[in-house]
């Protein structure tokens, strides 16, 4: 609990000396993060409180990528679940496509982005592709990994009480699936950001090139500050989600 509140304390103590050492710098490329809250208030925040305080920008900005974000996310995570369970129970079938899963995950996501924009129109689904290619493999390794060492007793006990096996492997393999499903979540993030800098006409990659390209050097910050804060909430909330799904894992590993 004190290392905790340690690196609570961290971050404005960071906030604070940034501030006083880019005002006596005057680097130009590096605003102080007063200016750079300011600019976020401006450009996604100051709208009325009937909009949820959210301006027009936030809308063309803010919601398209949020909602890239979730939708890649989702299909990503069901696909990588059932792939990876059929493949981690069924040694045939992880002998045939095994290979062609690690291939996959060595392949850079950014480095397909040239052939998505052959096969994908610019905008929505080509982003779409790229998360879903990005966040497919460490999900799908992970649900192979937990499906492939179940408990021999978990799958004994099914058969005494004559419970269905899926459910139970499932449940079994449930701690590994979370891992890749918390990688996953930042590895979404990335390429949508990135999908968005190079093939997107909305969204804050592209408000960010947008800012890049007009010297807006405290709006290009207020897009990387955002996108940080949207990785500190994600990670958060998908940590609670994993600590109420995992509850008996945990109660099992205390004990």
């Amino acid at each position: 609990m004190i290392r905790r509140l340690a690196w609570y304390w961290l971050l404005p103590v960071a906030a604070i000396a940034w501030e006083v050492a880019t005002r006596s710098i005057g680097a130009v490329y590096f605003p102080p993060p007063s200016t750079i809250l300011a600019r976020m208030h401006e450009m996604w925040f100051a709208g009325p409180p009937t909009r949820l305080f959210l301006t027009e920008e936030a809308a063309g900005d803010l919601l398209p990528s949020l909602g890239r974000l979730a939708a890649g996310w989702a299909v990503a995570a069901a696909a990588g679940v059932a792939l990876g369970v059929a493949l981690g129970r069924s040694r045939l079938l992880s002998a045939l496509v095994e290979p062609l899963v690690h291939f996959g995950r060595s392949v850079p996501p950014a480095a397909l982005l040239p052939v998505f924009l052959v096969f994908f129109r610019v905008g929505t689904p080509i982003q779409l592709a790229a998360i879903v290619y990005g966040v497919l493999w460490p999900v799908l390794i992970n649900a192979m990994d937990g499906a492939r060492y179940v408990d021999r007793q978990y799958l004994d006990t099914a058969q005494v009480f004559h419970l269905r096996r899926w459910p139970v492997v499932l449940a079994a393999a449930g701690p590994k699936i979370f891992a890749g499903l918390r990688l996953s979540v930042a590895l979404a993030l990335i390429m949508m950001v990135i999908s968005e800098l190079y093939a997107s006409s909305e969204g804050i990659g592209h408000r960010m090139r947008e800012a890049e390209g007009s010297f807006d050097i405290p709006a290009m910050w207020a897009g990387i500050v955002l996108l940080g804060i949207l990785g500190v909430v994600l990670n958060g909330v998908f940590l609670a989600v994993e600590r109420r799904a995992l509850r008996w894992h945990r109660g099992r590993t205390a004990a």
